[in-house]
């Protein structure tokens, strides 16, 4: 919205800075850590005095909940952040369709990762909502994004498109829709699981996402610039350059809840944040069609997701097979199999935070190698 004034540069010269993505997006970062900086505070007050503790008798912490004392940090936490990007973004963000699809959503994955939050905390239902319900919610998310995304026309024939790592041309020009609907969805609803998964240690998630969303903006920046993608070989989607900027204002927005989350917590992320988080970044990913780097670049968020999928998968087959089951890892997620180790929770999430930045690295390196 405040990128218009540049079309006051007449008056006022230095306004001629803002039509440039990579001053907004430096301007959305500061505008986000500021607003959560702020509001931080505020809402963990509000959360304590409407006694808004989560009770952690539940499979995410299991035996480490008397550990770390974490029985009456709020949640919801992701509030903070989704408030800070939000408003970031409507500020520093030129409207176009990619953003527009980007924060509906993100706004969608919030609501239905707040309403979980709201039954674990305020109505004591340790199950939240449904699957069913999360899924119709991450469903809806989907399906909305895609129409939208098909019926403009300024994305109608790039988002069709099926680009792959290490290579210079376009997979597949024109994917027909119905494989088209489940490659976003499962990147929208995958990633959205994978963070929730992740989000059980205090900074994991907050401090993995900053990584993530940083590479993301760099490669948003790219696709949305012609010189740059020609140069590079990737896909010019014209206008994703401005998801650069809610990368900006996802990378100061999560900074700031870092500094409340930070161990010891004074409020989680909660699925208000984690649920949310992962579809923002799938969808992102996808429109500047960059689907499978991010399974390179989220590469913690992939472990983390695997590593559940593999116990269950192992416990259910031998259970079945001998009447017992096995179990791969210690416990599932990953990170609670290396608190099983020993390691202490700080340790831990240090190292995943260096993990996640090798993957993010790695990502980086597929945009020459090609």
């Amino acid at each position: 919205m405040l990128s218009y004034l540049s079309n006051f540069e007449g008056k006022f010269g230095p306004l001629r800075l803002l039509r440039y993505i990579t001053v907004r997006m430096m301007l959305a970062t500061v505008t986000a850590a500021l607003i959560g900086f702020v509001l931080g505070p505020w809402l963990i007050r509000r959360f304590r005095a409407l006694k808004l503790g989560q009770s952690y008798a539940d499979g995410r912490t299991g035996a480490f909940a008397g550990q770390h004392d974490k029985k009456n940090t709020p949640p919801m936490g992701g509030l903070i952040i989704f408030i800070a990007v939000f408003v970031s973004a409507v500020l520093w963000a030129e409207p176009n369709v990619w953003v527009f699809v980007s924060l509906f959503v993100y706004a969608v994955l919030t609501y239905a990762g707040w309403r979980d939050d709201y039954l674990k905390v305020v109505r004591q239902n340790h199950h939240g909502i449904s699957s069913w319900e999360k899924i119709a919610w991450q469903s809806l998310a989907a399906l909305v994004a895609l129409g939208v995304l098909l019926w403009h026309p300024a994305s109608a024939g790039k988002i069709r498109e099926l680009w792959v790592p290490f290579y210079k041309d376009a997979v597949i020009l024109s994917m027909p829709w119905w494989l088209l609907l489940g490659l976003i969805y499962l990147w929208i609803v995958g990633f959205s699981n994978a963070i929730n998964l992740t989000d059980g240690l205090d900074g994991l998630a907050g401090g993995c996402t900053i990584t993530v969303a940083l590479v993301f903006g760099l490669m948003a920046y790219a696709a949305g610039n012609i010189k740059v993608a020609e140069y590079l070989l990737i896909s010019y989607v014209p206008g994703t350059g401005e998801l650069a900027v809610i990368c900006g204002a996802l990378i100061g927005g999560t900074l700031a809840f870092l500094w409340f989350n930070a161990h010891p917590a004074e409020v989680f992320m909660g699925d208000t944040g984690s649920l949310a988080l992962g579809g923002l970044i799938g969808v992102m990913a996808f429109m500047i069609h960059q689907p499978l780097t991010l399974v390179i670049v989220g590469g913690v968020f992939v472990l983390e997701a695997l590593s559940v999928i593999i116990q269950v998968g192992c416990f259910k087959y031998t259970r079945h097979r001998s009447g017992v089951g096995r179990r791969v890892f210690l416990m599932a997620p990953l990170h609670h199999h290396f608190q099983k180790l020993g390691w202490p929770e700080t340790k831990v999430v240090l190292r995943f935070w260096i993990v996640s930045l090798l993957c993010a690295l790695a990502g980086l390196g597929t945009l020459k190698l090609r």
